[in-house]
């Protein structure tokens, strides 16, 4: 793609795939109880994501000696991308995209302290100031006129915000386990996906049946083809995400993949015509700014 390295073509497709999905969040199912639209969605990218699985797998999907450390791992992976999916759904739901998109996505701000600490990465002074110029999206996206310190004080007490943050937090944990899982465990990108697309719904579905609408029309079932090109998006999407984590250190992969937040952005923006599109246009520019120097650094 475009004479990048294939690491780095997975990763900006997963961004731009990722990013037409965060917006499909919002405009189609924003009024659905998070456990139920996890639940659905990822069913449906489950079943999306066989035959894929089927064309890149080699036979193999656990490498050999794969033991307890390796299910620790995949425990912690899969759980967490759970509760980040739950975080990142609900603070779409509940806010706009467009504000919510360039808090959620500086993940790299999470995941390069923890590749620091564990996994022995060092920090240029160029990715240093890529995650201060990251952080400072937050600022720009709760920007209003008035005091210094306001938009850091709305950040704190905006519902989407905490939910956006948090989403981030746990989301650079993830990150930093599929890193280990494909390089350090060898362990197929398809496999942590297929994992992942059957066990989150079969964790979801005793709190998604407490929830479970019932609308006139229908429901989930009226709203089944909508679920079916989200579930396609997002099979697709993970597919690229584990194979750019599979050739490149985390500290890499997840700044780029979340990019999707200037596509989430301007989606938002233009097709919704969300408030403040151009002062949270700036806040998109800070995160693709921030990343990409941390990318190059």
């Amino acid at each position: 793609m475009f004479g990048l390295e294939p690491g780095l073509a997975y990763a900006v497709a997963a961004s731009l795939i990722l990013g037409v999905y965060l917006f499909c969040i919002k405009r189609y199912f924003d009024d659905y109880p998070s456990t139920v639209y996890v639940t659905v969605t990822f069913a449906a990218s489950l079943l999306w994501y066989l035959p894929i699985a089927a064309v890149a797998s080699d036979g193999s999907l656990l490498p050999a000696g794969f033991g307890a450390p390796g299910v620790g791992m995949f425990v912690l992976t899969v759980g967490g991308s759970i509760l980040a999916f739950l975080a990142s759904f609900r603070a779409i739901a509940v806010g706009d995209v467009s504000y919510v998109a360039p808090i959620s996505k500086i993940v790299a701000v999470f995941v390069l302290p923890i590749e620091l600490v564990f996994l022995n990465e060092r920090l240029s002074a160029v990715q240093i100031a890529g995650v201060v110029v990251a952080t400072a999206a937050v600022y720009v996206a709760n920007y209003e006129p008035g005091k210094l310190l306001d938009p850091f004080v709305r950040a704190v007490h905006s519902r989407p915000a905490q939910l956006a943050l948090a989403s981030a937090a746990i989301f650079g944990v993830v990150d930093v386990g599929k890193r280990v899982l494909t390089q350090e465990l060898r362990v197929p990108p398809e496999t942590f996906n297929l994992v992942m697309f059957a066990v989150v719904p079969l964790a979801l579905a005793p709190l998604a049946a407490r929830r479970w609408p019932d609308r006139e029309g229908g429901g989930v079932r009226a709203d089944l083809h909508l679920f079916a090109g989200a579930g396609l998006l997002l099979a697709v999407a993970e597919h690229f995400v584990m194979l750019a984590f599979s050739t490149l250190s985390a500290s890499l992969a997840s700044p780029v993949v979340n990019t999707q937040a200037v596509v989430a952005v301007l989606l938002g923006g233009v097709v919704l015509g969300e408030e403040n599109f151009r002062v949270r246009l700036v806040a998109a520019a800070f995160a693709i700014g921030g990343v990409t120097m941390i990318t190059v650094g």
